[in-house]
């Protein structure tokens, strides 16, 4: 696992043999950046604690743009203490030249602008036609505006939490179309929103209210939570309200797709589904040695494996291998639907049970006419006691032979499941049972294969468990991760975030980490946590990524996790390419 953060300015003095400058050092002033670092995998850390790793430094944000988030605060916590506002007339707010004022003028402006979000709801008919004929003429703020944001539609689900009322400002301060989805649009939830925000009434509970909330939605940042630790809010909101967001936006895309007599880009492609007896036709149980000469035949003790469709309607391949050097394999050539190849997509998803085995994947590719040209590319895989979903991109499959070109889906022509008793691990189990890792039962339910994309298409915020009650942590540890584990098999290009504790502070001030494996041990503010899951939206490098999140932290004397290597002092401040980039995707 590996992680990257971002540091204040003050925090880390850089040293000319730990940074390496990607613009011009004569126009680059430290102090007024911030710095993004990349830790150690988790085994280099408890080993050595060598610096190894890359670690990215970012440029601050837009003085402008974190001033403009304080404000927007102060100005909500001020108006949710006293329930009072100046009232504004439209002369006095200029949407047309917020872009080309002074940055003298610009705080005030902006803020009188944020505030008029929520009065203008009892302004006058042909005034509120006249602004919004000004927004839709000029567009987004010029400063701010992304490149194919007017062009996308994103629902935030829990508008109105800490997190979701900023982004829903971030977004429309980049020129975003933007729908809120909440389960009752009464006056205290309406005003928390600005005028221009599409409100939608739904429950995620309920996947018969998503389906509208959906309609013309391109992209899904996903803010809520549970508001208390009972086990069916937990499991309403966190897990079952992701899974049916998931399948509304795919059951929509999937619409639309057909209108376009076509079939949606972000649906998987079944490549195998065990639903009978006729399904298991094609598949071929093998079994051979690692060892070519007469000195196996010494050490055999036997090895045998079946694939066969019991009367409980499951799949199983199971068998033991007692040979030394031995293993057994399921094996088919695949037949892909016409017009379709495997380049299209990015990895393999298998949903399997059984009894917690690992098993090696084996892809053969190469010309299908002449088969003696194809090359043999790996991947482990891990299953767990039970049903569970395995995600195997196609990047993590290594060649046989070394030399041997990387795997190029497009020339996959058959697929093998093999079992090998060498490097196999005990499972959890009851305490006294025997455990013979000899053998091994899978159960097969399907083999699909997932599409590719190039952005995410659902935002989800999670949680690490930091800030939770211990009594009720587990609970909500656990509906979390079902949630995250729905959106993950669902097709959809996601990006998981886990802020630590949320805490009440402008963004853009102090130093961010970027890590995978359950080790960050500090807090990050929501505005912080909002800006990364804005920009994770048209970022490559963010999808199909759980990563955790928090402020930087001082590590102890000796065991530094984190090395500067780079400044990014640009414009366009997007630290977020260079502190993900090195994070592991399908996590």
């Amino acid at each position: 696992m590996r992680a990257a953060a971002a540091a204040a300015s003050a925090s880390v003095t850089p040293t000319t043999n730990a940074s390496v400058s990607l613009t011009n050092s004569n126009h680059f002033n430290f102090t007024s950046h911030r710095k993004i670092y990349t830790s150690l995998p988790i085994s280099t850390v408890k080993n050595s604690h060598k610096k190894s790793t890359l670690v990215v430094v970012r440029a601050i944000k837009d003085r402008k743009e974190t001033e403009t988030e304080t404000e927007n605060m102060k100005e909500y916590n001020k108006e949710s203490t006293t329930k009072q506002q100046q009232p504004l007339n439209l002369e006095d707010v200029n949407p047309v030249g917020l872009g080309r004022k002074s940055r003298q003028i610009f705080d005030e402006v902006w803020r009188k602008f944020s505030g008029l979000g929520q009065i203008s709801r009892t302004t006058r008919a042909d005034d509120k036609e006249a602004l919004d004929a000004l927004l839709i003429r000029e567009g987004p703020m010029c400063e701010f505006a992304i490149p194919g944001a007017q062009n996308t539609t994103v629902l935030v689900v829990g508008a109105t939490s800490r997190i979701g009322r900023i982004v829903v400002r971030k977004l429309m301060l980049r020129g975003y179309t933007v729908k809120a989805l909440v389960r009752k649009a009464d006056e205290e939830v309406v005003n928390m929103l600005p005028r221009s925000v599409e409100i939608m009434i739904g429950d995620v509970g309920d996947p018969s209210t998503l389906k509208t909330a959906v309609v013309g939605c391109n992209k899904i940042i996903y803010c809520a939570t549970a508001r208390s630790s009972i086990t069916g809010d937990l499991f309403r909101v966190d897990h079952q309200g992701v899974s049916n967001l998931t399948k509304a936006l795919q059951d929509y895309n999937n619409k639309l797709a057909q209108l376009r007599a076509g079939k949606s880009s972000k649906s998987k492609l079944l490549l195998a589904k065990f639903k009978s007896a006729d399904s298991l036709n094609g598949w071929e149980v093998r079994q051979g040695t690692y060892f070519q000469d007469a000195v196996a035949s010494k050490y055999d003790a036997g090895m045998d494996a079946k694939f066969e469709f019991t009367e409980a309607g499951d799949a199983v391949f199971s068998g033991y291998v007692f040979t030394r050097g031995g293993y057994v394999e399921l094996s088919k050539k695949l037949s892909l639907p016409l017009g379709y190849t495997l380049d299209r997509y990015e990895g393999l998803v298998l949903s399997v049970g059984g009894n917690g085995r690992s098993y090696v994947l084996i892809l053969e590719a190469g010309p299908s006419a002449d088969t003696t040209q194809s090359k043999l590319y790996f991947a482990r895989i891990s299953t767990k006691v039970g049903f569970c979903r395995v995600r195997v991109p196609f990047s993590a499959f290594r060649p046989v032979k070394p030399d041997d070109l990387p795997l190029d889906p497009f020339l996959v022509h058959t697929m093998t499941i093999r079992f090998e008793p060498r490097r196999q691990r005990p499972v959890e189990a009851p305490a006294g049972a025997k455990q013979d890792l000899r053998s091994f039962k899978l159960i097969l339910e399907y083999i699909k294969a997932l599409p590719t994309g190039q952005e995410t298409d659902f935002v989800l915020v999670s949680c690490t468990g930091l800030g939770v009650e211990p009594t009720r942590r587990e609970q909500v540890l656990k509906a979390k991760r079902a949630g995250e584990d729905s959106l993950r098999r669902s097709g959809l290009g996601y990006t998981i975030i886990r802020p630590g504790p949320l805490q009440e502070e402008p963004g853009g001030q102090r130093a961010l980490i970027f890590d995978q494996g359950n080790r960050i041990s500090q807090g990050i503010s929501c505005a912080d946590v909002a800006d990364i899951c804005v920009k994770a939206l048209h970022d490559s490098t963010a999808r199909n990524k759980s990563f955790d999140v928090c402020y930087e932290y001082v590590a102890e004397q000796g065991r530094e996790l984190y090395e500067l290597v780079a400044h990014l002092p640009d414009k366009a401040n997007n630290y977020l390419t260079p502190a993900l980039s090195v994070l592991e995707k399908n996590t």
